[in-house]
């Protein structure tokens, strides 16, 4: 859900306090937990280190990104990959094939050699 229009946008207070009179390059990264903090216009160019429940990712903000969450660019899943049989196979047969290849390519640079 959205936040009501009448109560405005909420920026995490201490964030802004943090990046205050501070120059957007040279301040170097901001952490912070406030994943629910709006990215407000004055955070462009600044570099935040977003937690994500683990570690922290560095967000480099643009403009594009003003009126979002910075949760939003800090993923708290990491994708490994869908598995099964058919998948194990289909790696098989590649990792078969990269090592026939590469056998055929040693053959063919000793025989150049002689």
């Amino acid at each position: 859900m959205t936040r009501s229009s009448k109560k405005g946008p909420y920026v995490y207070e201490k964030l802004l306090k943090k990046i205050e009179g501070k120059k957007a390059m040279e301040a170097g990264v901001v952490k912070t937990w406030a994943r629910d903090s709006q990215i407000a216009p004055e955070m462009v160019g600044f570099k935040f280190g977003v937690h994500n429940g683990r570690d922290f990712i560095e967000v480099l903000v643009s403009e594009d990104m003003v009126g979002h969450r910075l949760g939003e660019f800090s993923p708290t899943r990491k994708f490994i990959k869908h598995g099964g049989r058919m998948q194990k196979d289909l790696e098989q047969k590649k990792k078969e094939g990269e090592i026939a290849s590469a056998q055929a390519a040693k053959t063919t640079t000793a025989e150049a050699k002689k």
